[in-house]
């Protein structure tokens, strides 16, 4: 038996959500892929009526940078190291 090779793509997105790149960000998700929320995009968090796919990944210090602190629990803390592994783990980055 081969191993199937990694075909998702991880999504890091620096935007806000009413910017339209973040709606085409999260439109062009494919089942399998993963999402990073960085820099203005963490303020998705604090949105409770804003659908965010699983999973999804925040980057601590721009959610710390940006006064967050009641997080829902489906979405994942992370640090930059944590960050340059999922950037290791997937063959396929989209930065929007």
């Amino acid at each position: 038996m081969t191993d199937t090779p990694n075909t998702h793509t991880l999504h890091l997105l620096n935007k806000a959500p009413e910017h339209s790149r973040f709606a085409r960000c999260l439109q062009s998700l494919q089942p399998g892929d993963s999402l990073v929320l960085m820099e203005n995009a963490v303020l998705a968090l604090a949105n409770s009526g804003l659908s965010l796919p699983e999973p999804c990944y925040a980057l601590q210090a721009d959610v710390r940078a940006r006064g967050l602190s009641t997080l829902n629990g489906r979405h994942t803390l992370i640090d930059y190291q944590e960050l340059v592994q999922l950037t290791a783990d997937n063959p396929r980055i989209i930065s929007w």
